[in-house]
């Protein structure tokens, strides 16, 4: 397939502004670790939204984990809430990633916005940066109350390697039933190790097949290549029943096309209200790597429409 040729012609002109990851080895990883950091440096936030940092009890023996609570200035009264994981592969990213996507939803949704500075892989692979997710959660839902967020409207989402977080994470709080979550936003989700997938093998911008498998050896370590638990790549999970509701959108150049179809679709046999939504000529993180496209702005329209309906309840 001739990715290039099929690129949404506005998405084709900003793609020669945004860098593509090709694979890394450990050793890079603090260099485009810092490249991000540099660049979130950058960003300019509104004065509409409070934000604090907090740390909260980790998993049992490790450290504790911050989070990031964004907050409408002024708001009143409990609101909904947004638990999100920020992207980077499993093995870069902050939680700082997510403060754009927070600037834009708190004000406008009227919502909380949660965000997890879980481990990083391979110096914390799985089940460490899960765990982190699954405690920040757990202590989100006990101090509802402080944090002003209404219980009967906290969900879970995530962008890349955080959706397929909070993918797993969904099928965490299902089988652990110590409290539940109202839905699941899975944006373009990083959700299957196999590769096997036609997508999976696509020479696309962005993420490359390359780069994928070195997410996937540095989260998984030593399970890599044998049989993983559902829990690190919810792909493999075979009851997917009892699950919140979900949103599930992706590129139709993504090279997680194929898996992420497939777990909406298998959402959708197993019971779980699902919206899926693709976006032909578009790849991977295209809604914030080139927010000023018209795709783009259609994407985050879109979800952001499934969101005001999950935090009215519906």
């Amino acid at each position: 397939m001739d990715a290039a040729a099929l690129l949404d012609p506005e998405i084709a002109e900003a793609l020669a502004h945004v860098p593509r990851f090709d694979g890394f080895t450990p050793g890079e990883l603090p260099a485009l670790r810092q490249a991000r950091i540099d660049q979130l440096a950058l960003v300019q936030l509104s004065d509409a939204v409070e934000r604090r940092e907090l740390r909260v009890p980790g998993p049992p023996g490790a450290p504790e984990v911050a989070i990031r609570v964004h907050r409408p200035k002024g708001a009143a009264g409990p609101l909904p809430c947004l638990f999100h994981m920020h992207g980077g592969g499993y093995v870069m990213g902050t939680a700082a990633m997510d403060d754009l996507r927070f600037d834009r939803w708190c004000p406008a949704l009227g919502c909380v916005g949660i965000s997890v500075e879980y481990r990083l892989a391979p110096e914390t692979p799985y089940p460490g940066p899960l765990e982190d997710c699954y405690a920040a959660l757990r202590w989100t839902w006990e101090h509802a109350e402080e944090l002003g967020i209404d219980r009967a409207r906290l969900g879970i989402g995530g962008a890349s390697a955080g959706g397929g977080l909070a993918a797993a994470l969904a099928l965490l709080v299902r089988d652990r039933g110590e409290f539940p979550v109202a839905f699941q936003l899975l944006i373009y989700p990083m959700l299957d190790d196999r590769m096997l997938t036609v997508s999976s093998r696509w020479e696309v911008p962005i993420w490359t097949p390359r780069a994928n498998e070195a997410g996937w050896r540095a989260y998984l370590g030593e399970r890599y290549g044998r049989e993983v638990p559902a829990y690190a790549a919810p792909a493999r999970a075979g009851d997917l029943s009892g699950l919140p509701p979900a949103y599930v959108m992706v590129g139709a150049l993504d090279g997680f096309l194929d898996e992420d179809v497939t777990y909406a679709l298998r959402l959708l046999h197993a019971g779980v209200p699902t919206e899926l939504r693709v976006y032909p000529g578009a790849p991977h993180g295209f809604d914030g790597l080139m927010p000023g496209t018209k795709l783009a702005r259609k994407a985050r329209r879109e979800m952001e429409e499934w969101l005001a309906e999950r935090f009215a309840g519906g």
